[in-house]
């Protein structure tokens, strides 16, 4: 294999950066959070692959609603048993309740919508009648 087949083991955090399209200082509030724990060299970060997946993992939860304590409850479930049932349990229960948020969201707009159409409604029939 030459060098650039080798797949990357090491990052800087401007590398992650680029790569998931955030900025450093994100990362950083992220280390101080302590969902990363990136290795130094001085005042370098050297993240591993590890690390690289947790920031994805951490993106992804993000994305999908879940707030960073309930990230970290999960890195700290699967630290502590990385094949623990636990932590699959909970990401159930988290996945659960997101979904039920969701929901509520989803019926709130609803409402909202059918609110705006009406009070819609209402003006188009007023300028209507004005008209006349």
């Amino acid at each position: 294999m030459t060098e650039k087949q080798l797949p990357q083991t090491t990052y800087s955090i401007s590398d992650l950066s680029k790569e998931f399209d955030i900025t450093t200082r994100s990362i950083r509030f992220y280390e101080d959070q302590g969902l990363l724990k990136p290795k130094r060299r001085g005042q370098t970060r050297i993240y591993n692959l590890t690390e690289r997946v947790r920031l994805k993992l951490i993106l992804r939860g993000k994305r999908l609603g879940f707030s960073l304590s309930e990230t970290r409850r999960l890195f700290e479930l699967y630290d502590a048993d990385k094949n623990s049932s636990s932590q699959l349990h909970t990401m159930l229960d988290l996945v659960e309740d997101k979904k039920v948020a969701l929901q509520q969201q989803m019926d709130d707009i609803k409402v909202v919508l059918m609110e705006l159409n009406s009070a819609e409604q209402q003006c188009r029939d007023a300028l209507a009648n004005n008209s006349e």
